[in-house]
């Protein structure tokens, strides 16, 4: 599988020009892609930056032969008309099931925040069969909102994998019980707004342990299970490329990191590569694309 992220800032690059069609260029210059996944996305938001329009209906028509699934991590109607902002999964492999989960938005005054939202796409890769394919897109400004959020996706994970484990009864009667794809492997991508050093960062990499599975009636072979990074499986200890203010300072003098791949445990040994566009000034983060078991 063939994996890009992205967090297009609506599709506007650093010279101010809102162009869809750039973001798919710059994509199909990375290499070959199955799977991708990109962050704000926006649909009718003409007081932003470049004047967004309907980036869900032009990215369809960059993407002919494409499934498109968008997450709207806001949805409303102002003045301006019904206005969507999320997350976007396009996928060439077949897709077996979509899922859209807002995330925690616990209160924390006079603080600059939106909703946000997970989306998991399961889609069928030719060679690792069923693979959930999580993006997200954190909140930026509260630290307690993300912290919530982390644990949210750590918990999402774990919930699947049990379900991976103990599967429900079995239906093929063509009612909604009927049988879903539950699978063990599972990619989680995005921006996450945390760095390496962070409380986040470790937060989402820590292991079940036996005291949490017995709560959450989990079966006892989850004990340890959890999101490993990607880049540290595959350069442990080296430093890896910044994704955030490479080029634009305007949200702090130093370039960071915050733009990650994390993957199940059945994953880890399917890793092949992980490299970001260092160059590309077509939004105001990095593009990264990993390539899983190929």
């Amino acid at each position: 599988m063939h994996l890009v992220t992205w967090n297009t800032q609506w599709c506007c690059g650093l010279d101010g020009v809102v162009s869809p069609e750039r973001i798919v260029q710059t994509i199909e210059a990375m290499g070959e892609c199955d799977v991708l996944c990109l962050q704000e996305i926006a649909i009718n938001y003409p007081q932003l930056n470049g004047h967004p329009q309907d980036q869900l209906a032009q990215l369809q028509s960059l993407l002919p032969g494409w499934t498109l699934l968008f997450g709207a991590a806001v949805h409303e109607w102002t003045a301006a008309g019904m206005q969507q902002f999320g997350n976007l999964i396009a996928s060439r492999l077949p897709v077996l099931q979509v899922q859209h989960h807002p995330l925690p938005y616990p209160a924390q005054g006079q603080v600059r925040t939106m909703p946000r939202m997970c989306t998991v796409v399961t889609v069928q890769d030719p060679h690792l069969g069923p693979v959930r394919v999580m993006t997200t897109h954190l909140e930026y400004y509260s630290s307690r909102q993300r912290i919530a959020q982390t644990q949210h996706l750590r918990q999402m994970h774990l919930q699947a994998l049990s379900q991976a484990l103990c599967p429900p009864q079995q239906a093929q009667d063509g009612s909604p019980f009927q049988s879903k794809p539950h699978t063990a492997h599972a990619v989680l991508c995005g921006d996450f707004n945390f760095e390496v050093h962070s409380a986040e960062y470790d937060l989402l990499g820590s292991p079940a342990t036996a005291m949490e599975c017995v709560q959450a009636g989990w079966p006892e072979r989850m004990v340890g299970a959890g999101w490993s990074d990607v880049w540290n499986l595959l350069h442990p200890g080296a430093r890896r490329p910044d994704t955030f203010k490479v080029f634009d300072r305007q949200f702090g003098p130093e370039p960071v990191a915050c733009d990650f791949v994390w993957v199940s445990d059945s994953l880890r040994s399917q890793v092949r590569s992980l490299e970001v566009d260092e160059k590309t000034q077509a939004s105001d983060h990095q593009p990264v694309r990993a390539v899983i078991g190929v």
